[in-house]
C-alpha cells in the first residue's frame, strides 16, 4: 500500500486562503477549502444594489506583481484569467474649503497638480516625500514583505544586515503624522497623506511613519479590476481548483479538532469531521482566541491590544450631479483630530466623517454614459459589532447617513434619486459575517513602533495550526493577505515533510456547495 497524500484544511475561502490552497494543492497535497458563505471570496464580495452587482468589500488593487508570482508558481498567467487596467488618476480629494486635487501615478504629474494646488514649495516636499517613501519600501520589501514576521531577534539581525542607516530609514520610531510635517505645511495634504493608515485600519495619529510606504506602493500601481474585485477571488479559486484543491461553500466549521500533540481536523456545524494533518485558519485570529473554533485551537489565537476599524458601507445604484466624480473620491471631514478621538477614543462614529466614494462605473478619467451608477460609499466606524445588547436602532442608523451624506453634498455631490434601496453593512453585519473582532476589517491597529511584532505569524502555539489573513502577518490589503497565504503555505510545506516520507500525488479537485 503507497503513502496517501498529507491532507490539509482551509477554513475560510477569503483571498488569503485561496492563495494557500492554490499553492499547496500544486505540491501534491489533498486540500479541502471549507467557506461558510455561498460564495468565495471572504471580504472581497458583491451585493446586489438596484438590481446590479456592486463591490463591497475591497477596491484597490495594487502590487500586481504578488499575484503574477502566485500564478506563475502555479504554471499559469494572472492575465488569463483576470483583465486589469492601471489607472493614471489615483484619487481625487475634495476638502472642505471647496479645493480639489488628484493624484497621478505620474510622479511629475502630481507635482505640477500640487503646485497649482497649494505651491512649489508643496511640491518640492511631495516630490522629497516620495523619494523617502519609495525608502521605506526599498528597505521593507526582503525582510518584512516577503518574509515572516519579524521577531526582535530578526529584526535585530536584519539590522546588523543591512546596516542602521537602512534601519532608521524606515522611520518606525515616529507617527506618521509628525512625518508628513517634515515633508507639508499645507494641512490639507498632511490630512490627504495621513489617510493612507486608515488603509490598514489605523490612526495616522497613532500608526508609525513606516506605513507612509503605502504612498509609494500605490502611486507606483492601481489597478482596475474588469468585472469587479470579486474576479479576482474567482480566479484564485479557479487556481486553486485546477490544482487539485476541493472548495466546499456553505460548510460551516464549528471546531478545530486536536489531540495532545496537534491539530487532529475540523468538526462541522452538522456534525461531519474532517481528519487534517494541519488545519489553515483564514480568519481573524481573535476568533481563534475567543474560542469560537474551540478550546483546542483558542492558544493559536491572540486578541489584539487594539482592534483596527470597521466601516459604515452604503452600496447602491444611484443618479448623481453636481461634483465630477472619478473611480476613486474622497470627501475629506473639517477636523480630522477629532475623527480619529471619535474613532478610537470614544468608540462611536464620527459627528463629521471623511467619505470615501467608488464610482464603479467610471474609469479613473471620469468617463460615464450616464444615468444611475453604481457607488459604493464607505465612512470608517468603531469595531463595536459585537457589543452586547440588541443592535443600533434603524433611526442611529439614518443618523449616520445623514451626515455621511450631508458632508458630500456640502462638498459638491448630490447622490439620488436610488435604483431601488440601497445595502447598508454596520459593523454588527461585519461581526455577523466575519465572527470574532467585532467587526474590525483589518486585524489588529498598527499602533506604536512595534506594531509590526503584534500580528500573528503563520505558524500558531498548536501545532499544526496555521494563520493567513489581514490579522496575519504582513498585513492587512488584498496583496498583503495574498502574501500571508504564501507564507502560511511555505510554512505548512516545511513542517509536513519534516516529518513525512512519503512523495505526495496531485488529487482530483472541484467546486462544491455542499
Amino acid at each position: 500500500m503507497g503513502f496517501r497524500p498529507r491532507r490539509v484544511v482551509v477554513v475560510g475561502a477569503g483571498v488569503g486562503g485561496l492563495v494557500t490552497a492554490a499553492i499547496l494543492a500544486h505540491r501534491g497535497l489533498d486540500v479541502t477549502v471549507l467557506e461558510r458563505a455561498p460564495d468565495v471570496g471572504g471580504k472581497m464580495r458583491q451585493v446586489l444594489a438596484g438590481g446590479r452587482a456592486v463591490d463591497a468589500g475591497p477596491t484597490v488593487l495594487t502590487m500586481r506583481w504578488v499575484f503574477e508570482e502566485i500564478f506563475a508558481a502555479n504554471g499559469e498567467r494572472l492575465e488569463d484569467h483576470v483583465h486589469l487596467r492601471r489607472a493614471d488618476r489615483l484619487a481625487r480629494h475634495a476638502f472642505p474649503d471647496g479645493s480639489v486635487l488628484d493624484l497621478f501615478s505620474d510622479l511629475d504629474r502630481s507635482a505640477d497638480a500640487i503646485a497649482a494646488f497649494a505651491g512649489p514649495d508643496e511640491a518640492r516636499g511631495y516630490l522629497r516625500f516620495c523619494a523617502y517613501a519609495r525608502r521605506i519600501h526599498d528597505a521593507v520589501e526582503v525582510p518584512f514583505l516577503r518574509s515572516e514576521r519579524p521577531t526582535l531577534r530578526t529584526a535585530l539581525a536584519s539590522a546588523k544586515q543591512l546596516g542602521l542607516g537602512a534601519l532608521w530609514s524606515i522611520d518606525g520610531h515616529r507617527t506618521l503624522w509628525k512625518a508628513l510635517g517634515e515633508f507639508f505645511r499645507d494641512a490639507r495634504l498632511r490630512q490627504l497623506f495621513g489617510r493612507y493608515a486608515t488603509y490598514c485600519g489605523s490612526s495616522p495619529f497613532l500608526a508609525p511613519a513606516t506605513l507612509n510606504v503605502i504612498a509609494h506602493v500605490e502611486r507606483d500601481g492601481v489597478y482596475l479590476v474588469d468585472g469587479g474585485m470579486v474576479r479576482l477571488a474567482e480566479a484564485l479559486a479557479g487556481l486553486a481548483d485546477r490544482a487539485g484543491a476541493r472548495l466546499r461553500t456553505g460548510a460551516q466549521v464549528a471546531e478545530i479538532t486536536a489531540d495532545g500533540t496537534g491539530v487532529t481536523g475540523v468538526r462541522l456545524a452538522d456534525g461531519e469531521r474532517i481528519e487534517a494533518d494541519a488545519v489553515v485558519f483564514n480568519g481573524d485570529a481573535e476568533a481563534l482566541a475567543r474560542g469560537l473554533l474551540g478550546r483546542r485551537a483558542a492558544p493559536g489565537g491572540e486578541a489584539p491590544r487594539t482592534r483596527s476599524l470597521s466601516a459604515m458601507i452604503w452600496a447602491m445604484t444611484a443618479e448623481t450631479a453636481g461634483f465630477p466624480l472619478v473611480r476613486h473620491n474622497v470627501f475629506f471631514s473639517s477636523d480630522y483630530a477629532a475623527e480619529f478621538r471619535e474613532l478610537f477614543e470614544l468608540a462611536r462614529v464620527p459627528r463629521e466623517p471623511t467619505v470615501y466614494v467608488c464610482a464603479q462605473d467610471r474609469d479613473d478619467e471620469g468617463a460615464f454614459a450616464g444615468g444611475p451608477e453604481r457607488l459604493l460609499i464607505l465612512i470608517n466606524a468603531p469595531p463595536t459589532g459585537d457589543r452586547p445588547g440588541p443592535p443600533p436602532p434603524e433611526n442611529e442608523v439614518h443618523e449616520c447617513e445623514k451626515r455621511c451624506f450631508g458632508l458630500m453634498e456640502r462638498l459638491g455631490l448630490r447622490v439620488g434619486p436610488i435604483t431601488g434601496s440601497a445595502v447598508v453593512t454596520t459593523p454588527g453585519d461585519f461581526e455577523r459575517l466575519f465572527p470574532g473582532a467585532g467587526g474590525a476589517l483589518y486585524g489588529p491597529a498598527s499602533h506604536g513602533m512595534t506594531s509590526a511584532l503584534q500580528r500573528g505569524t503563520s505558524r500558531t502555539r498548536v501545532p499544526g495550526l496555521y494563520l493567513c489573513g489581514g490579522s496575519a502577518h504582513p498585513g492587512a490589503g488584498v496583496p498583503m493577505v495574498a502574501q500571508s497565504g504564501r507564507l502560511a503555505a511555505t510554512s505548512v510545506l516545511a513542517d509536513l515533510a519534516s516529518t513525512s516520507r512519503s512523495r505526495p500525488a496531485a488529487t482530483p479537485g472541484g467546486i462544491s456547495t455542499r
